[in-house]
């Protein structure tokens, strides 16, 4: 996306000019949330992989929106993006 502009090819007396747009490909998911089943009182962790490297990602339980605390931790790694619940109880389903 940032190579859009105008380009300018100059040869002195002349120049001829074109602007170029590049359009963002859409990122997708290359590998989806898988579901779980743990334990009350252990550790798990969700991993999808998307696209497109660093894209920005928002997890939701329902329509709650998760921050990093001492119970979620939120990793990203290029593609791969990870949800850690620690200390799963039964309200976490």
């Amino acid at each position: 996306k940032s190579d859009s502009d105008t380009y300018t090819c100059d040869i002195g007396d002349a120049q001829s000019r074109a602007k170029l747009v590049v359009q963002e490909m859409p990122v997708l998911f290359k590998r989806e949330l898988q579901n779980e089943e743990v334990k009350e009182g252990k550790q798990v962790k969700l991993t999808c992989e998307l696209s497109k490297p660093d894209t920005p990602v928002k997890w939701m339980k329902g329509d709650t929106v998760l921050c990093a605390s001492e119970k979620y931790e939120l990793k990203q790694h290029g593609t791969v993006a990870e949800l850690i619940i620690r200390d799963v109880k039964s309200i976490d389903a």
